[in-house]
């Protein structure tokens, strides 16, 4: 199981809201460390470089240990940081860094209507965005002679595994990855495949993300 209590962006995602022909796009990724983060905001503003205000808000980690930012990049104050990061604080993501990209429509907002601009905006964006959790994996090598293949390829995805690599030589040799939680379980089917004869070697363990169904 994932050391990680809470969700993660599962990949970049884009959405735009048009407010009295102001245009606010917002762009929210996962970012697992500040560093990652502000290469992303950068990234934004060098895509739109004629926009009007870059806003971003990121928290990295998650659960009870995190750090976060926002800025309001020259909106009036409190108009557009903070209620960016309020929503992002609020969707329960971690390790997210979320840019909102103004171009300004030539009618003022007012700070009531910057702050709702904004914050339907970050709402728009999360809402469509996939969830990711990381999980703790291992890689694990597995010789195997070659009439026991196809088993194999079943045998490991009913464990959540996925094969990396396949070398073939006098045996098969096998690179797979597994959840840690799930690979004791793949070791149990092995050993009564092969009548107690064959067992994974770990050969890494870290981390990936895992994308969770909606619903």
């Amino acid at each position: 199981m994932s050391k990680a209590s809470y969700t993660i962006p599962a990949e970049e995602t884009r959405r735009e809201l048009e407010v009295l022909k102001s245009r606010f796009i917002a762009t929210l990724a996962p970012a697992l460390s500040n560093e990652e983060a502000r290469a992303f905001i950068k990234r934004i503003r060098d895509e739109f470089p004629e926009a009007s205000h870059h806003v971003p808000a990121y928290i990295i980690g998650g659960g009870n240990n995190f750090s976060e930012y926002c800025s309001d990049d020259g909106e009036p104050q409190g108009t557009a940081g903070r209620p960016t990061l309020t929503v992002l604080r609020g969707s329960g993501l971690g390790d997210a860094a979320l840019v909102i990209t103004r171009y300004f429509g030539g009618t003022l907002l007012g700070t009531g209507g910057l702050v709702k601009a904004y914050t339907e905006a970050a709402q728009l964006v999360i809402n469509a965005a996939r969830r990711a959790q990381k999980v703790e994996v291992h890689t694990v090598l597995l010789a195997i002679p070659y009439n026991l293949l196809e088993r194999i390829r079943l045998i490991a995805p009913r464990h959540n595994g996925e094969i990396l690599d396949e070398e073939f030589a006098a045996d098969i040799t096998l690179s797979l990855r597994f959840p840690i939680d799930s690979l004791d379980g793949f070791q149990r089917d092995l050993q009564e495949l092969s009548a107690g004869k064959l067992q994974a070697e770990i050969i890494e363990t870290g981390e990936m993300l895992v994308a969770i169904s909606p619903g």
